[in-house]
């Protein structure tokens, strides 16, 4: 299935049916009343959070979305039935923006969550309800009520435990396909990742989802190759993997890249917690990656661990350091629900 994590589409709620104009008909009874009944609700587009879905690629070959108009009514008083509700399935993490695809109008986080997004018009009056003690044939009706329309963008923030990050080719697909059985394009060059790959990973019985996501640049606060995108799946996962070539001479100017593009961007990601890895060490001599480890532990005051995503070099202890960061962050967020649940009753 491909990864789509953006669409625009229009959703409109159904019309309210009409109201009739009708009077009652019976042998022997000559001046029947007025009975026309009133027409249905219109549908309603009902969105509705999903578990195991990941991509928005159902809504990039269709863009219309209608419910179904309210059925008019009849006479003998009857009512027209209700318009059917359109249901949109969505991934849990998605986003529903506004036109302008800035102003958030609803936040999707769970699976099992079901809204209301777009109420359907209510149903016009048949005569009989403007039947008074001096108007006894009314022939007024009403037509229903114009449900509401509008466009709206789906932004997907992939809700994973761990974000794989860095600059292009540090080699973060390498390292999902050997923990997982994930299967991202890897190469050597820059940009192989344009698009982000979810590996499960299971370390000590326990599983957990991890995202490669496409290598950050200079500038990706700012939309720099797409960044706002990439930093906004970074926005939804509990701790962050960030990975440093150590074949490169600058891992410290590396490591300053993207946190600086961390900061700029905000929404909290440089307070996430975060395992710093230097990956590609069996590509260094010894003495040379103990230099690049001690100058990027003074500068970013925080431990380093030293991988090979190829030979498998110091895997195991890094996915070891990432399932205990992710179980304290699972254990922080379950205590603050229990807070909020609290301070609700």
């Amino acid at each position: 299935m491909k990864f789509l994590d953006q669409a625009k589409i229009f959703l409109k709620s159904g019309d309210g049916g009409a109201g009739v104009t009708a009077f009652h008909r019976e042998k022997f009874i000559e001046y029947g009343g007025p009975d026309g009944g009133d027409g249905g609700r219109g549908g309603d587009v009902v969105i509705e959070t999903v578990a195991n879905l990941n991509t928005l690629i159902d809504y990039r070959y269709q863009q219309h979305f209608k419910a179904e108009i309210g059925h008019h009514g009849a006479g003998q008083n009857r009512t027209g039935h209700a318009g059917k509700d359109i249901v949109l399935r969505l991934p849990a993490g998605t986003q529903i923006m506004a036109d302008d695809n800035e102003t958030v109008l609803l936040d999707l986080v769970k699976p099992g969550e079901r809204h209301v997004f777009l109420k359907g018009g209510d149903g016009g009056f048949g005569n009989a309800h403007y039947k008074t003690s001096t108007n006894r044939a009314p022939r007024k009706y009403t037509l229903g009520w114009p449900g509401e329309e509008r466009w709206v963008w789906l932004r997907l923030k992939l809700i994973a435990d761990a974000g794989l990050i860095g600059l292009p080719n540090a080699g973060k697909s390498t390292l999902l396909a050997k923990v997982s059985h994930a299967k991202p394009k890897i190469a050597d060059y820059p940009f192989t990742t344009l698009k982000p790959q979810l590996g499960v990973v299971l370390a000590h019985g326990e599983e957990f989802v991890i995202a490669d996501l496409p290598g950050l640049i200079e500038g990706a606060s700012e939309g720099v190759g797409l960044g706002h995108r990439f930093l906004g799946h970074v926005e939804r996962c509990a701790v962050i993997l960030h990975l440093i070539d150590a074949t490169d001479d600058d891992v410290v100017g590396h490591w300053r890249t993207i946190r600086g593009e961390l900061g700029a961007y905000g929404h909290g990601l440089t307070e996430k917690p975060e395992v710093l890895v230097l990956n590609k060490a069996d590509a260094v001599d010894a003495a040379d990656l103990a230099k690049k480890s001690a100058k990027l532990k003074r500068a970013s005051k925080c431990p380093v661990m030293i991988m090979s995503g190829v030979s498998g070099q110091g895997v195991d202890a890094v996915m070891t350091a990432l399932l205990h960061k992710i179980q304290a962050a699972r254990e922080t967020e379950r205590e603050a629900e229990e807070k909020r649940d609290a301070l609700v009753s």
